[in-house]
């Protein structure tokens, strides 16, 4: 795939597009050491089968619009936006007029033990057809869909430094997404969301 040209993720009942060079290399790396540095992390507990845990990543927030976000019984309230994230966000919302995104959630994964299971970007404040872009930087780190009626359906794919997936349209409806974890020694990535928060 050449540099910066879309890749569809052929499934049914979907729209995933996944750009594999949207940054440079080095552009990613410096993004990373920044982000790593400068964001406001924090690991809120999540509850899980009447169970109560530390989230196995650290999180943050930051927006435009003053909109908090929650998911699993937790909810955050953004801060501002840095100029970095406004860049990015602006560079995403020339691949996908005329959305503008409002928000933005990041999420921090330390090492391999860090993760994010089975779920769907369908909470009511995203909207109906919610579009999510997300950018990865650092570690490379596998991600699956599955689909929510049909277990045949299924795919696995690499996310890698500087990659941007953008998951659209009815996807939210019909699929789940994770990043597992993994047993190898692996280091740090950060993935940032950007959504619409209403």
């Amino acid at each position: 795939m050449e540099k910066g040209s879309p890749l569809k993720i052929d499934l049914p009942q979907s729209d995933i597009v996944y750009f594999r060079n949207f940054l440079s290399g080095d552009r990613a790396c410096q993004l990373m050491e920044s982000l790593r540095t400068s964001v406001a992390w924090q690991q809120d507990d999540i509850r899980v089968f009447g169970k109560t845990y530390p989230q196995p990543r650290l999180t943050a927030l930051y927006g435009n619009n003053g909109q908090p976000y929650s998911y699993s019984n937790i909810t955050m309230h953004p801060l501002k936006f840095t100029p970095e994230l406004k860049e990015l966000k602006a560079q995403i919302e020339q691949l996908i007029p005329p959305i503008q995104f409002t928000s933005c959630l990041l999420n921090l994964y330390r090492n391999g033990k860090d993760s994010n299971g089975w779920h769907a970007d369908n909470e009511p404040s995203l909207g109906r057809n919610p579009v999510i872009a997300s950018v990865s930087l650092g570690e490379e780190r596998v991600f699956h869909l599955k689909h929510k009626d049909n277990s045949e359906w299924k795919h696995k794919m690499i996310l890698e430094n500087g990659s941007l997936l953008i998951m659209k349209g009815s996807t939210q409806h019909h699929w789940l997404h994770q990043l597992p974890k993994t047993s190898r020694e692996i280091g740090e990535r950060i993935n940032l969301t950007f959504r619409v928060i209403k």
